[in-house]
């Protein structure tokens, strides 16, 4: 079973980015709110590098605008930058 298959299981709507399965970590619940899916911002900028041969700044610009910019109703998805 996948990790998308497993998500759904928290939210039949759940709505995932195109193209960055692998950067896929898990949901984020708030109260109020369905849960929605977690993608990690850092390993969605090293995909856009490694298979689409972008710069780092031009990953981050896309990503950023084509992603991040892309409200699509409360089951869009979140995206985190973990700090330790």
């Amino acid at each position: 079973m996948s990790i998308k298959d497993k998500l759904v299981d928290y939210n039949e709507s759940m709505l995932f980015a195109d193209g960055f399965d692998e950067a896929l970590i898990g949901i984020v619940e708030q109260f109020g709110r369905p849960p929605v899916a977690l993608y990690s911002y850092d390993m969605c900028i090293t995909i856009l590098m490694e298979r689409d041969g972008m710069e780092e700044e031009e990953a981050i610009e896309f990503l950023e605008y084509n992603t991040l910019g892309a409200y699509v109703g409360e089951n869009t998805p979140a995206f985190a930058t973990l700090m330790r």
